[in-house]
């Protein structure tokens, strides 16, 4: 199933190299604007730190929006900027909700590790430890927070509740899924993120928690079934179909198929 969600995801990927392209320009925009707004407000350390806030909550509301037209890729749908408007409307209460998460944690990252680090001792590891642990439990759960919003609840506490469940359900999947995170972002860095980019992992995300819903639609339907064995190759053959079998001279000169 893993390596069909890798297949999926760049095909999503590469149909869809415009838009993808396009939502990317964006986010590169509002990630420098998030950055540059806290170095003018240096002055100010608590003004800084409102600085900080404003990029986050704006960087967020972006990455709401965008991972609607993400999941619309997965779906095979087309989708773009004429839709941002209405799925940044959809989405505001989910992405203000994740920033305040994601600012509470930059402080306690900046404020709290330091810290403890200068503390050493065993009661200052323990504490290092435990906020790096907790950040990184945190931030495999989050790749589905989006999905979640999208595909199954509206709910704030929902979304968050669910994310930890589906972590923790599909802890090996979910951590390779998060390797996947990592080296798309690594590779990214090389196009200054305009390709493959957030928007990309935004897809894979998507892909992913698509994909994975299948297994749950299955034991609903199957509750005898055991969980540890679910028929994947049956489950996906409605997905392997739209996505097709495609050849390296296809994708570049798909008019010579």
């Amino acid at each position: 199933m893993f390596f069909f969600l890798i297949k999926k995801s760049f095909f999503d990927m590469w149909d869809n190299m415009i838009t993808v392209f396009l939502v990317n320009l964006g986010f590169v925009l509002v990630a420098a604007g998030a950055v540059y707004l806290p170095y003018l407000l240096r002055f100010n350390n608590a003004v800084a730190v409102v600085g900080i806030a404003i990029g986050v909550i704006a960087f967020n509301l972006y990455t709401g929006a965008a991972s609607f037209i993400a999941r619309d890729v997965s779906d095979y749908e087309r989708s773009g900027f004429k839709e941002f408007g209405t799925y940044l409307k959809e989405t505001w209460k989910a992405s203000v909700g994740l920033a305040v998460i994601t600012v509470v944690q930059i402080l306690v990252l900046v404020v709290a590790m330091p810290f403890y680090l200068q503390m050493g001792g065993l009661l200052g590891m323990g504490a290092v430890s435990l906020i790096f642990w907790i950040s990184v439990v945190w931030w495999l759960a989050s790749q589905y927070y989006f999905g979640v919003r999208a595909r199954l609840d509206t709910g704030f506490r929902k979304i968050l509740k669910k994310s930890f469940i589906l972590l923790f359900d599909n802890t090996g999947f979910t951590v390779m899924l998060g390797i996947g995170t990592v080296i798309t972002f690594a590779i990214s860095a090389f196009t200054a993120f305009l390709l493959p980019g957030i928007t990309s992992i935004l897809i894979w995300h998507q892909d992913a928690i698509k994909l994975r819903l299948l297994k749950y639609d299955y034991l609903e339907k199957n509750p005898e079934a055991s969980r540890k064995e679910i028929p994947w190759d049956a489950l996906l053959i409605d997905e392997k179909e739209k996505v097709g079998q495609r050849t390296l001279r296809g994708m570049i000169f798909p008019w010579k198929e």
